[in-house]
Order: structure tokens, then sequence, then C-alpha cells
């Protein structure tokens, strides 16, 4: 997505200078290795058609995507779920957090759910899509505004500023009482979270397909008891 002098989320891997005389010259290993991963990238762009669902676009660094793991993904997925039934099915945005959505289309296909997203490849999901800037946080459809009790949200950088307009979209999609808050993003954002949201830290730490440099955590407005590993208070906060 847009930014400035933003932090992003950054993948586990060495940059290499590179010979500007001379191509570099690829080890077996290496070949072996980069075959592999382009292999991968083709079955992520086939998604996942067994089972129903939706198909899920292989992950773009470049806009700072970074998908869930399969554990992750289904335990989100199943909390959003529960809450769900015990709202009467009440609808979920998931902004900025495709993995979710297409997991959770998956498994509860009759649980009602919005994607928002920079990335115009998911307009394959038609009208469940939203495009969303998140530096025009409230340039949304009037339609949208309170109508989501369940909102997810996984910002795309680890700053302040990224959060606070997050933030606004949060405020903009949730209805001001009765709702149900899920935001993932780095550690380094725990302050800001409680500050901004009113989002604590839980148990459960979320993880990716593709190992990250950034310790990640799952937050929530509400006290998921003994599910997600419950709110931590493991940095003596009182709760």
């Amino acid at each position: 997505m847009a930014g400035g002098e933003e932090e992003r989320v950054r993948p586990e891997v060495e940059e290499e200078e590179e010979d500007n005389d001379e191509r570099p010259q690829l080890s077996a290993a290496a070949a072996m290795a980069l075959q592999e991963f382009l292999e991968q990238r083709v079955e992520g762009e086939k998604g996942e058609g067994d089972g129903g669902g939706v198909e899920l676009v292989a992950e773009d660094w470049r806009l700072s995507q970074f998908w869930y793991d399969e554990r992750t993904a289904r335990e989100l997925a199943a909390e959003v779920s529960r809450l769900a039934s015990g709202l009467d099915g009440a609808a979920v945005a998931c902004v900025a957090c495709p993995t979710l959505y297409a997991y959770l289309k998956k498994s509860s296909p009759d649980v009602p759910a919005q994607l928002l997203e920079y990335d115009e490849r998911f307009g394959q999901y038609g009208g469940d899509f939203t495009f969303y800037d998140y530096n025009q946080p409230e340039e949304l459809p009037p339609a949208m505004k309170h109508a989501y009790r369940i909102v997810v949200a996984d910002p795309p950088y680890l700053s302040k500023e990224c959060l606070e307009k997050v933030a606004k979209t949060v405020s903009f999609l949730a209805p001001p009482e009765g709702s149900f808050l899920l935001l993932l993003t780095g550690e380094v954002q725990t302050d800001h979270a409680l500050e901004l949201l009113n989002v604590r830290p839980c148990g459960f730490k979320p993880q990716h397909s593709n190992k990250l440099g950034n310790v990640f955590r799952l937050f929530t407005n509400y006290d998921p008891a003994d599910r997600l590993g419950g709110w931590d208070c493991s940095d003596g906060t009182h709760i």
C-alpha cells in the first residue's frame, strides 16, 4: 500500500550486493530453493480450490502482504464464526486481512463478510470486495457505516500513523456500542493499540506462512476467556 516513511513488515531475508559486471550464478541448492518458491507462488495463484471457499492470490511483499499460516487462519476464522453465531449472523469486516476472509468463507460460508483491501486482484470476490486505502480511512460507501458488529483489522505498516488511520476506519465500520474488534499487528504497537482502540494482547500469537522479523500479536477489545489464550497479563498489566 502507499506510504511515506512507513516501517514495513519485514520478511526474514538477507540482502546481498550484486556485482554490476557479472550476473550471479546460483548454486544447485539455491536453484532448487528458487524453483520451489516459484512453484509455491503458482499454487498460491490457483488458491485453495478444494472444499469450496474462495481463491487467495499470491502475496505481494511490495504491498506489505504476508498471509497467515494455516493454524492462525483457522483459529481466527473459528473465533469470528463463534462471535457471529452469538450475534445472529452479524456481518464481519475484514480490513486488510484476506487470509482470514478466505478461510472464513471456506469454513463458515453463511457468515456475511466484507474484505476491505488495496489490492484490486481481490476484485474477483465480487460484491464481497471493497477497495480500501488506509490513507483515506473513511472514504467508504455510506452503507458500510456502523454496519459491522465484528471488525478484524491488520494494518499494513508498523507505525502509529498507520494505526491511527486504521482506527478511524474501525470507528467508521463498527457501531459505537456492542461491537467486537480483533487487531493483528506488531508487538511494538501494544501501547498505541490500547490508546487508540482500547484493545489488549491475547496469549495467542499469530504466525505467517513466510517467517517475519517482527513479533506479531492479536489484540481484542473483549476478554476471550479460555479462547485465544485469553488476555495476556504477563507484563503485569491490570485487567
